[in-house]
This record gives structure tokens, sequence and C-alpha cells, in this order.
């Protein structure tokens, strides 16, 4: 049996399924899109779930997922198992742990302790699960040879 492209659709039986799989997907994307701007809430791991969401709802959907400029080729690449890039990697958990911290210092008000260790727990596991994400390797340099390479203004050729 041939291995199934995982760009392509396979919708749930059900009318109500194929529903309940396009809103939870349309949900996630709202709360990845508002984890944009708003630190805490992770986009990369939202955007996945949407994606599989879609995978199981609707084909039109997930392709215009994938077609997003911004969000489609991390999605794409994570989908064909090529993982998410080392550099959204550390600028996610930078970002996510400076507010954490901040939020752990003068964020809350003194003597949350309950709070604070749910804060605490979140960050913990989010950080776990996008160490724990495969890190796709980085495209390697094109080869450049010195008889291809023009030579600059004033310099001999």
């Amino acid at each position: 049996m041939p291995p199934q492209d995982p760009h392509r659709a396979r919708p749930a039986r059900t009318r109500l399924a194929r529903a309940g799989w396009a809103g939870l997907g349309l949900v996630c994307i709202l709360v990845g899109t508002v984890g944009v701007v708003l630190p805490g809430l992770p986009t990369t791991p939202l955007l996945l779930l949407a994606a599989a969401c879609f995978v199981r709802c609707s084909q039109p959907l997930y392709d215009r997922l994938l077609a997003h400029p911004r969000f489609g080729p991390l999605v794409r690449d994570y989908r064909d198992g090529l993982g998410i890039p080392a550099r959204i990697k550390a600028f996610a958990l930078t970002l996510m742990w400076i507010f954490v911290l901040f939020a752990l210092g003068p964020g809350l008000p003194s003597g949350k302790w309950v709070l604070r260790g749910v804060v605490s727990a979140a960050a913990l596991v989010g950080t776990v699960y996008l160490l724990r994400l495969p890190t796709r390797a980085p495209a390697p340099e094109p080869a450049t040879s010195q008889a291809l390479r023009q030579p600059r203004d004033g310099e001999p050729a």
C-alpha cells in the first residue's frame, strides 16, 4: 500500500463530524493568531492543530492554511516531517520565557501562589512541548566558486 499524502484531506464521514473539525480548526486559527501578539499563547502548535483539524474536514480550508505566506511553509514543512526551524523555536522559547518571568515577577499580584504555580507549570509544559518538536535542518548554503564570482569595481580580475 503506497504511503498517504500528508496534504490530502481525509474528511470525516458525517456532516456533523466535519463541522466539528472545521469549528475546532477555526478556533485554533483564531487563538493562534491572537498568540502572534499575545505572549504565552503558542502560535505554531495551534496552527499545526488547525491543519490536523482541516485535513479531517475540508481540502479547501487545509489548502488555504497552507497557502498563507507566513504560516503555510511552517505547517507544510512540519507535515512533511521536516520539523520547525531552530530559529522559530528559539524565538518562541525566548519570547515565552520573557513574559513568563514578567508574569512571575511584577506581573502578578503578590500572594497569588496558586496562579504563579499555574503559570510556571504551563511554561514548563510549553517548553517541553516546543523542545520535543522536530527541528528542521538549515538549508545548505549554495556553493560559490571563485571562477564564477564577478570581480568588484577596482578589483583585479
